[in-house]
């Protein structure tokens, strides 16, 4: 694993503004000036901590439902009730990402799993795969995520025996739009018929839910976060819905940063783990205290780390948090990066890679591409 300086490619500005994702001000987010370098067996040992750790995710999860740790992991009785039903049906899962920590050198080690509401993939399925074809024709890449996509919507409405499906979110923020219109596209690929809306246009008619167009909602992808929705006037209508819904209202418990803990006491000191806990007491050393729904590294707490500052307060703040024993991103010419590994229905398609100059990775990282040598 190595970082390396990576030549402009003719035509990236046009393309991100094609995509929307050119920024209106500041620095853009999707950076080719440096990417990363990987051996096929370095790509197989992520490859394999990814599928390792999904099945490990799965079984806290139903260590959670069956013990009723809901609360441990911030998640409201209502809200609760609608996940556990979710998995005793047995909904299925569209995507998800892990963000792991590694050098190249012994375990990959989880830092958090975003099963809801994960960004990024337009980058990473798209984005990077064009730099690689553009700069690098001859080389391979971790990355089946575009065509894993499109098979996953292709058995779902197979599964479901559905043919139309909305897509919603809070299309103002460009990492929400560009990820639902990216969405959108490969179910359109795989057969669906397609919408885009914002979440706010969703409408309840006292007897069912509407698109923006009044027609009844058959089934809905959602990119807003269930412990949002758990909060909003319509959920409660919405959990006696008959809607397809995702992803699946199960998502919840994996996305709770309190299934770290969950997952350590399970299968304490597994190579691809990290020491958690729900009292900080229990974690020797330097830790990091996660707020347990908090996102892009807002409510982070650090104890006993050198070179931190305080943090700026954030909303976050209040909620609970689960410690982990800090594990310090590696450094490349003054950058860390974190390793996203995507699961598609729960099976390992691919990687895309942010990296930050500070410690904790926030809204000032840049998205990297990335090559397996030949």
């Amino acid at each position: 694993m190595q970082r390396v300086e990576s030549p402009k490619r003719a035509g990236l500005n046009e393309r991100l503004q094609e995509l929307n994702l050119w920024p209106s001000g500041g620095e853009r987010w999707y950076d080719e000036s440096a990417a990363y370098e990987f051996t096929e067996r370095e790509i197989e040992t992520l490859e394999t901590a990814a599928d390792t750790l999904e099945t490990l995710i799965f079984e806290a999860v139903a260590h959670v439902v069956h013990h009723d740790r809901f609360a441990d992991l911030g998640i409201g009785p209502a809200l609760a009730a609608y996940a556990a039903e979710s998995v005793k049906r047995g909904d299925p899962s569209v995507y998800g990402r892990m963000d792991l920590a590694w050098d190249g050198t012994g375990s990959p080690k989880l830092l958090e799993y975003n099963a809801d509401t994960p960004t990024a993939l337009l980058e990473a399925a798209v984005l990077q795969w064009e730099w690689l074809k553009a700069l690098h024709p001859h080389s391979d890449q971790y990355n089946a995520i575009h065509e894993a996509l499109v098979e996953r919507w292709r058995v779902l409405r197979q599964q479901s025996g559905l043919s139309k499906i909305v897509f919603a979110g809070v299309l103002d923020e460009d990492d929400d739009r560009a990820t639902l219109t990216y969405l959108e596209d490969t179910a359109h690929q795989a057969g669906w018929l397609v919408a885009l809306q914002e979440i706010g246009d969703l409408g309840f008619d006292g007897r069912r839910f509407v698109d923006a167009t009044d027609q009844p909602l058959e089934a809905l992808f959602k990119l807003y976060p269930w412990d949002w929705m758990a909060h909003e006037p319509f959920f409660e209508p919405l959990v006696r819905a008959d809607i397809a819904i995702m992803e699946a209202p199960w998502r919840v418990i994996a996305s709770s940063k309190g299934l770290l803990a969950v997952l350590w006491e399970l299968f304490p000191g597994h190579p691809n783990l990290l020491p958690a806990s729900f009292t900080r007491s229990a974690i020797e050393g330097p830790a990091i205290g996660k707020a347990l729904f908090g996102r892009e590294g807002a409510g982070i707490e650090t104890d006993g780390v050198d070179g931190m500052t305080p943090a700026l307060p954030t909303p976050y703040d209040r909620q609970p948090k689960v410690w982990q024993t800090w594990h310090p991103l590696p450094h490349f010419d003054g950058w860390h990066p974190v390793l996203g590994l995507w699961s598609i229905g729960g099976e390992p398609a691919g990687m895309g890679i942010r990296e930050d100059r500070n410690l904790i990775t926030g809204t000032g990282a840049r998205f990297r591409p990335h090559r397996i040598l030949d």
